[in-house]
């Protein structure tokens, strides 16, 4: 089995009201994951107003994609509800009256003794050949249709009432369909080079096509690395991913320092505590940052055992030791001074290890030889001391960000 003949899935989104900006589309990334733990990939996902044509367009798109298409929204009482209508027009059929579905809305407000408005009544009726689906708690149904050998489903866009019809009716349902296919995802967690380095690196790996599938994302210099594999049994998946990280690994080296979701933060973290090394930080620019990501995994009190923010350069001075005559010469934002930074932080704290950083977040405080997002990180222990010069872009807050992380990775290349 390959990624070309498993039954897909796309997504269309219905509603005005997410075209602008009104309502945050929650549901769909609900339904992608949902998807991706049984084995369904995603292939595309449509937003479309309220409006018959452009809702036909998007059901026509979504099954000319995929075997499997989930619509949300457009199911109300009200005139700009126009899925059932735009799913008629799609199928070629025409709007039917359910008397038990309409029974079923008539009871609904009866046993909480509102009157039924005429209005509700539109969302009895279903195209001809469809299938109602239960809607435990609202007033509209949902719609299924099958057509050549595709599954096409309609459900409400409020997220409490999709969710509950999605686990309880649809989803059942589905699995059913792909009935002998499994999807298992690996993330290689990497930092230390950009995304297109990365894609480099790999070549023709990351071809779409193929099976396992290689996927990048990257957020604040972490890039991960998605290995999706398809297989008719698990065990057959499992080893197409094993295959294809052994050959990521081989190609990206020291790139790669996690697997999932762990951090930087973590792997160094569980490096010094089995290695029975202690670390103390002394940040600037950073302002904590650091100190912050290595005390937010559990147990960090082993190795972790003091920071400092010494922001001004008095600070630096009375805290941490550094030389005025070196600022004064150097700057506070200077490979001495970071330097400087580390050493005096180590000693003060008696660690095996000690972290300096001084930089320039911004948006003020440049020169014409010192720029925004200039950052110079020292990594000292009692063997060696190793300062490094960035020049980080973006805004101040992932300048600071990525110092930190640079940081973590620094220390975890040494350890």
């Amino acid at each position: 089995m390959n990624f070309r003949t498993m039954r897909r899935a796309s997504i269309v989104s219905i509603g005005n009201e997410i075209l602008t900006g009104q309502t945050v589309d929650t549901n769909a990334a609900y339904l992608c994951e949902k998807l991706f733990t049984i084995g369904i990939p995603v292939v595309s996902s449509y937003t479309v107003g309220d409006e018959v044509e452009r809702i036909v367009r998007a059901l026509k798109s979504a099954t000319d994609d995929a075997e499997i298409v989930l619509a949300t929204g457009g199911l109300g009482p009200t005139d700009d509800d126009l899925t059932r209508q735009g799913f008629a027009r799609f199928l070629g059929s025409e709007l039917q009256l359910q008397d038990e579905l309409l029974h079923k809305m008539q009871s609904f407000f009866g046993r909480r003794n509102l009157q039924m408005s005429e209005k509700n009544k539109v969302q009895a009726y279903l195209p001809a050949g469809t299938e109602a689906v239960v809607n435990e708690l609202g007033t509209a149904p949902g719609i299924m249709a099958e057509r050549c050998d595709k599954l096409i489903f309609a459900m409400p866009g409020v997220p409490s009432e999709m969710r509950k019809m999605f686990e309880k009716s649809v989803l059942p349902k589905l699995k059913y369909f792909t009935a002998g296919q499994f999807i298992i995802v690996r993330k290689l967690r990497c930092f230390g080079t950009g995304e297109s380095n990365i894609a480099e690196m790999l070549g023709n790996l990351m071809e779409r096509g193929r099976n396992p599938l290689i996927n990048c994302t990257a957020s604040n210099g972490i890039i991960t690395l998605h290995i999706i594999a398809t297989a008719e049994n698990n065990e057959k998946a499992q080893k197409i991913v094993e295959k294809e990280e052994k050959i990521l690994r081989e190609r990206l080296g020291d790139l790669v320092y996690g697997v999932g979701e762990q951090t930087l933060a973590e792997v160094v973290g569980r490096k010094l505590a089995k290695e029975k090394k202690t670390i103390a930080t002394a940040e600037s620019c950073t302002g904590g940052i650091l100190a912050k990501l290595l005390t937010d995994i559990p147990g960090a009190s082993e190795y972790f055992t003091q920071g400092w923010v010494t922001y001004s350069n008095s600070a630096k001075i009375s805290e941490l030791g550094v030389q005025k005559k070196l600022i004064d010469k150097y700057g506070s934002v200077s490979e001495q001074a970071a330097c400087a930074m580390a050493s005096g932080a180590r000693k003060k704290a008696g660690t095996d290890f000690a972290i300096g950083i001084t930089g320039i977040a911004g948006p003020t405080g440049a020169t014409e030889h010192k720029p925004v997002g200039l950052v110079y990180i020292c990594v000292e222990s009692d063997s060696a001391s190793e300062t490094r010069r960035f020049v980080f872009p973006q805004d101040r807050y992932s300048i600071r960000l990525r110092a930190a992380k640079t940081a973590l990775n620094m220390i975890r290349l040494k350890l």
